[in-house]
């Protein structure tokens, strides 16, 4: 089972690494240490903290009516328009999301650098690579 360090759970986790061992101190998520002393936390134990996280960001959303499930709440860090279409650049925690759509949609929405916006993805293909 592969196992992550504090760091790298933040990363996925989309929080702070101090944020994430503040969880590991208050026994949210357990850890172990390896044999250079780094605490690690199991792949496994991760991933049903991401879920958990996940699902209290849901909570305090909003209610949203869509049926694109798959939403990456963000800041917007990129807005490109051009005479019909529109390139619109979101960080969501560790994610990179660019969109292209009209220019009117983007006035419409008011969409500017450093405002907060969520992506929201909805596909009838998803890849997924190992990492």
């Amino acid at each position: 089972m592969q196992s992550y360090t504090i760091g790298q759970a933040a990363q996925l986790l989309g929080v702070s690494p101090d944020t994430a061992r503040r969880w590991a101190d208050a026994g949210r998520v357990a850890t172990h240490r390896d044999d250079n002393g780094r605490r690690l936390i199991e792949g496994q134990a991760l991933a049903a903290l991401a879920v958990e996280v996940g699902q209290q960001g849901a909570d305090d959303e909003e209610v949203s009516y869509t049926t694109a499930r798959n939403a990456f709440p963000g800041i917007v860090t990129g807005v490109k328009l051009g005479d019909v279409a529109a390139q619109v650049e979101i960080q969501a925690g560790p994610h990179r999301l660019v969109s292209l759509l009209t220019r009117e949609a983007v006035e419409e929405l008011g969409l500017e650098v450093g405002m907060r916006a969520t992506a929201r993805v909805k596909s009838t293909n998803v890849h997924i690579d190992r990492t």
